[in-house]
């Protein structure tokens, strides 16, 4: 009787202690399941650029789709070996998808020599490096768009590049008139240009805070750009705040907001899955453990999104708030 009392004490142990998540590898490149995506980006770290090529072909004009392939197989390339990519382009020299994969890997290649670092711990010839990659980035991008035109994507890895580069706000502006023109919705597109409007670039709080009031409130409903508000009162506060400046009704509302905006969108949006996590992530900080429960169910095992994405070690600050989130769950479900 004692041996299978223990090992339930243990099971019984673990489910409390991990909030029912089960002890595996988080995926650090995705926020959340694809499985086309996966097996593509498997392929392409052994070599194989066919599914690649397959996945964005399938894409089509799925922009958001598109985007985000081509993002995160540029990553691929950028942080391993390009090999892959070099086979497909020898293959397809006037691929535009090839082209597409090669220009998104060069802006990631730039930003991994640069580093994470802030500005004043960031070496000069890692600027030089950074700054190098970026212009050869901006050459890739203008054939990209010479092979595809009418295609948003080459224009939204530019805004990245826009970043980097220090584009005037001029410059800025009639990049992303080009790009709202083709894909008015774009949700990378918005999250990157909002970083470039943020105090840490090349904007201040008032100017990134403004742009996404602004396309938050131009946006359909289920088109995910609500949460644009939020991001934005993120990125300028969560180096000031500690967990009670999470609770004000303010801050709630703007949570509310984005959550009604996350229930109307296709389920299969591919970039649901990152604003879930920052989701997950508000509510667990508001003391809303069920429904952040309800938002990390749908991600767990993934950690490529905010806020994991500014932490030292994302997969133990994912899994320490996703255990809390889990203990404070059921004594929520007991208590309310």
């Amino acid at each position: 009787m004692t041996l299978l009392v223990l090992p339930c004490l243990l099971l019984l142990w673990c489910w409390l202690k991990y909030g029912l998540l089960p002890l595996r590898w988080q995926n650090p490149f995705l926020a959340g399941p694809d499985a086309p995506l996966q097996r593509a980006c498997r392929a392409a770290t052994g070599g194989r650029w066919e599914p690649a090529a397959q996945l964005l072909e399938k894409a089509g004009q799925d922009w958001e789709r598109r985007s985000l392939y081509a993002q995160r197989l540029g990553d691929v390339a950028a942080r391993g070996s390009a090999r892959w990519l070099t086979e497909w382009k020898k293959a397809r020299p006037e691929d535009p998808d090839a082209a597409l994969v090669a220009a998104r890997a060069r802006v990631s290649y730039a930003w991994e020599l640069r580093g994470g670092a802030y500005a004043d711990r960031t070496s000069q010839n890692q600027f030089n490096s950074f700054h190098r990659e970026l212009l050869v980035a901006q050459e890739d991008i203008r054939r990209v768009v010479a092979l595809c035109p009418g295609d948003p994507t080459p224009l939204v890895a530019e805004l990245r590049a826009a970043r980097g580069l220090g584009y005037s706000h001029a410059e800025t502006d009639a990049l992303w008139s080009q790009i709202t023109d083709l894909a008015p919705y774009h949700f990378e597109a918005h999250t990157s240009a909002l970083q470039y409007w943020t105090a840490k670039w090349r904007g201040s709080h008032q100017l990134a805070r403004e742009f996404a009031e602004k396309s938050a409130a131009g946006a359909p409903p289920g088109s995910l750009l609500a949460v644009l508000p939020l991001i934005a009162w993120y990125e300028s506060h969560k180096d000031e705040l500690g967990r009670v400046g999470y609770l004000p009704p303010d801050i709630r509302a703007l949570v509310d907001e984005a959550l009604t905006d996350a229930a109307l969108a296709d389920p299969d949006h591919p970039r649901l899955a990152e604003v879930r996590h920052l989701l997950g992530y508000f509510l667990y900080l508001q003391g809303r453990y069920r429904a952040a429960r309800e938002q990390f169910r749908h991600v767990d095992g993934f950690t490529e999104a905010l806020p994991w994405r500014y932490s030292r070690l994302p997969a133990p600050h994912y899994r320490a708030v996703r255990t809390k989130t889990g203990r404070g769950a059921l004594t929520e479900r007991r208590w309310r």
